[in-house]
């Protein structure tokens, strides 16, 4: 009883190690196993077996000194095994060789004290890239980075976009197969490439931000953890690549949005609107680092990238110690310059909030109307939400409420749903023929 007692606090310590260590170091040794083999696919399975290692000999033999080199040391030597069976070795006998020969030429024993690659920085760059290669489809690309980069199951990529999984499963099989069709190479652009795959990486870790920040749809408003894992991939990808201003724009954007998560909810997970947070509840350190990469992004030259505008507009909000003191006019502008930059109707439908906030509903009424005019919005739901705000703010309550309700229609979140027809109420409440019923 007491061996079989053993046994099992053994393998629930196991457990736990590889908890705290795969969901980190899984994408570097992803990085490290992709350089040998040159295929993301391949590189991901041969990670996967070292894991399956783990589990099967760490409780036998103890947990090493340095968990995340023993995986490392493992799955490199499971790569080197797959280069000796591999076709390849056939058709490139002499490239395999000179692979093998770089890498020692003996395979690596997974030694508790084993060191880290070196290259282990240049390894994961290369690996974000590949990942997010334009040749994907967005959704493609976007499954591909939360496999890959963020180490969620393909479950837990269903349950946060609440698709089924099998749906999932052959998003990511198909991405990894258009990556190897392609050839994609393993490396990191030069050049004239650089640009729009740079622009590619930053949309996919910002569209895991947002995924985060505001979930599409479920029970839950945010979602925490992809909100971390893309502040994760951001930094990681400004310590590689430190003079690229929009990287820095990025995080910085990523950094002071994320200060504000405790107080985005109430206690029952309900949303809070930015307006009537507990600002004391927003984390200055991340503010602070905000604000630090903001600075960076503009000593750079980066002050009009797409990203760097958006921080700067959120930097407005954080600096602000009370909502009144918020510098409207100032985020107007903002947003001005960012429609020059990156023209684009949600661009413009935060630019009619700003104006609101600066120069009353009547001024910004005209902004949104032509929006809902124009079409491009029409299913997007902060679209009537807006133009809701604004009509509640001229005194046009039953106007008011149908657009709360229409918003409420387009949204998939159940929190924000119910937020939605809780302002459409309040203006039931709100209006003059309940005011006449309650006094009667």
């Amino acid at each position: 009883m007491t061996n079989a007692a053993n046994s099992n606090s053994d393998d629930k310590a196991v457990r736990r190690a590889i908890a705290g260590v795969w969901p980190i170091e899984s994408a570097r040794i992803v990085a490290v196993v992709a350089r040998m083999v040159r295929d993301v696919g391949v590189a991901e399975e041969l990670a996967q077996d070292a894991l399956v290692s783990a589990l099967q000999q760490w409780p036998r033999d103890g947990l090493p000194d340095n968990p995340a080199a023993w995986l490392t040391a493992a799955a490199k030597n499971r790569a080197l095994d797959w280069l000796r069976r591999s076709q390849m070795m056939e058709r490139k006998h002499e490239e395999i060789a000179h692979t093998i020969e770089a890498l020692g030429g003996e395979a690596v024993a997974p030694a508790p004290d084993e060191a880290a690659d070196e290259d282990i920085d240049d390894d994961l760059l290369r690996l974000i890239f590949t990942a997010c290669h334009p040749v994907l489809t967005r959704e493609a690309r976007l499954a591909m980075a939360l496999r890959v980069l963020g180490g969620l199951t393909t479950d837990e990529i269903a349950r946060a976009f609440l698709l089924p999984e099998p749906t999932i499963a052959q998003r990511i099989v198909r991405a990894k197969r258009s990556l190897r069709d392609a050839k994609v190479p393993f490396e990191v652009p030069r050049g004239d490439e650089l640009a729009p795959r740079l622009a590619s990486v930053l949309e996919v870790i910002y569209l895991v931000f947002n995924e985060g920040y505001s979930a599409t749809a479920g029970d839950d408003w945010m979602r925490p953890a992809l909100c971390a894992e893309a502040l994760r991939l951001g930094r990681v990808l400004a310590e590689l690549m430190p003079a690229e201003p929009e990287v820095h724009g990025l995080v910085a954007l990523m950094e002071i949005q994320a200060s504000r998560s405790a107080a985005r909810t109430d206690r029952q997970g309900a949303p809070v609107l930015l307006m009537d947070q507990d600002r004391s509840r927003w984390d200055q350190l991340l503010i602070r680092r905000g604000l630090a990469a903001l600075a960076r992004a503009e000593g750079l030259g980066g002050a009009r990238g797409s990203y760097a505008l958006q921080a700067a507009i959120a930097a407005c909000h954080a600096r602000a110690l009370q909502a009144a003191d918020t510098d409207w006019q100032r985020i107007a502008a903002l947003y001005g310059e960012l429609a020059a930059v990156e023209p684009s109707p949600v661009v413009e439908l935060n630019r009619a909030v700003a104006v609101s906030r600066a120069a009353g509903p009547a001024a910004a009424l005209p902004l949104v109307d032509a929006l809902a005019a124009e079409g491009t919005l029409k299913n997007y739901h902060l679209l009537p939400a807006v133009r809701a705000d604004l009509l509640q703010g001229l005194g046009r309550l039953d106007e008011a409420r149908s657009e709360f309700e229409r918003a409420a229609s387009l949204t998939r979140n159940v929190r924000e749903q119910a937020l939605l027809r809780a302002r459409a109420a309040a203006c039931d409440a709100d209006s003059p023929s309940a005011a006449s019923s309650s006094a009667n």
